[in-house]
């Protein structure tokens, strides 16, 4: 029970130092873990050193995955071709099945990028369509959204379900093939059913702020090269999946396999985006270094966050607290998919940081399922990035970008986009615990 108490009392350190003192989540998690080694009784000699070692284990893999994936996206915002794409899903949809389209249109936009890249790329065309068609923003705005948000909790290679893989050593492939089941359903009721019905009840007083992507004087590249960059380390992640049940040789299979791990599969989507959305569109070798250059620097704090997580994961490990809680869990019989998503859920609520509470939540229950036998751990993963999407409200980043994107009142903004974010959450848990029951 004290190992129990000091792990809370760590966790409300991290919430406190977040919400309150206004300490960068690094920070928090650093001091969270120092007062957890302490007081559960691990030697100061081993304190650091468990600390280093669980920060090197999750950004081991991650730091090139979360720059490439960052300088994707950037190549894709300046180059036009996220508009392309949702230009596309426009025409193939018509006016009258808008919702349905920029739905899509999100989902396969987010699915390389960040989700505030993904918003620079989706609202220009939202806005100008709310302009031509006259509807109200939240019927085209909110399925994009909604599409945008989903993928960057719950699929690979985006940083949370990445870091959450590593933390409970899951099959990525799996990972990639639950998340988009999980995620289709979660975002048709979250995105165009839910906008349907709140469209009608909240019409937004204020003008939205357009977001204008800088490619003047430039051509947008072809939407069958928009769609290739988006979706090529997509493609190459599932054929390395797939590769070790074809009866390819084993060389090729060894191939398939490195070609589409996560950090290989966009290092090549990012080359192909430099011919194709840069130089092929008029961007000389200077301009992509000078992209490149422009989009690392923000990727710093995102590392430093998931860095700090898998710290307190290895001093959970470390100083006996995990194998504790885990022993109480047993004796409790709780799923420890209930347990993940509860605890992401809270640490968000309290945070308002989806890495945060996702990085975190994965680092108390990592030690846990050690004793554990059955743990379906790709959906493990999946049920923590669900809890991580929940009630997004004031202590949110996203939460404001949404509301001053769209010109929204903060009441509107509750209303529409933390509604929303708490219907893909729950949709996406109770999703993954039918699946469970099959798989």
């Amino acid at each position: 029970m004290f190992h129990l108490i000091i792990t809370l009392l760590a966790i409300i350190i991290v919430i406190i130092g977040v919400s309150v003192f206004k300490w960068h989540a690094f920070i928090s998690l650093t001091i969270a873990s120092l007062f957890l080694a302490i007081f559960s009784g691990l030697s100061m000699d081993k304190i650091v050193s468990g600390y280093e070692t669980g920060v090197g284990g999750v950004l081991g893999h991650l730091v090139g995955i979360l720059a490439l994936g960052t300088i994707l996206g950037k190549m894709m915002a300046e180059s036009g071709a996220g508009l392309q794409v949702a230009n596309f899903f426009v025409k193939t949809f018509g006016v009258k099945k808008l919702p349905w389209a920029m739905m899509v249109a999100g989902f396969i936009i987010g699915l390389p990028v960040f989700f505030e890249v993904g918003i620079l790329i989706v609202l220009p065309l939202v806005i100008s369509l709310q302009k031509t068609t006259k509807q109200n923003i939240l019927l085209i705005a909110l399925p994009a959204i909604a599409g945008l948000s989903i993928v960057h909790g719950l699929v690979p290679p985006h940083p949370g379900a990445i870091a959450a893989i590593g933390i409970y050593k899951a099959n990525l492939g799996k990972v990639l093939m639950y998340s988009i089941l999980i995620a289709i359903p979660s975002v048709i009721i979250a995105g165009p059913l839910y906008a349907k019905f709140i469209h009608k009840r909240v019409v937004p007083e204020g003008e939205p702020q357009l977001i204008r992507i800088n490619m003047a004087a430039k051509k947008l590249p072809s939407t069958g090269i928009s769609f290739f960059i988006i979706l090529l380390p997509v493609i190459l992640m599932i054929l390395s999946a797939i590769a070790p049940y074809t009866a390819l040789t084993d060389s090729l299979k060894k191939a398939f396999i490195f070609i589409g791990s996560p950090l290989i599969a966009l290092l090549i989507a990012c080359f192909a985006a430099f011919y194709f959305l840069g130089i092929r569109q008029g961007i000389d070798k200077n301009g992509i270094k000078k992209l490149v250059e422009d989009c690392i620097l923000p990727v710093g704090s995102i590392i430093l966050i998931i860095g700090a997580g898998g710290g307190f994961k290895q001093i959970l490990i470390d100083s006996g607290v995990g194998a504790t809680i885990g022993n109480m869990s047993q004796h409790l019989n709780l799923s420890p998919l209930v347990l993940a998503f509860c605890i992401a859920g809270l640490i968000r609520i309290a945070t308002g940081s989806a890495t945060v509470a996702l990085t975190t939540a994965a680092g108390i229950v990592s030690p846990i399922i050690q004793h554990m036998s059955g743990v379906n751990l790709e959906l493990l993963v999946i049920v923590t990035g669900a809890g991580s999407l929940m009630f997004s409200h004031v202590n949110d980043a996203g939460f404001w970008m949404v509301k001053e994107y769209m010109g929204l009142s903060v009441k509107e903004t509750f209303k529409t986009w933390t509604v929303l974010e708490t219907i893909l959450s729950f949709v996406a848990f109770g999703v993954a615990l039918i699946v469970n029951m099959f798989v």
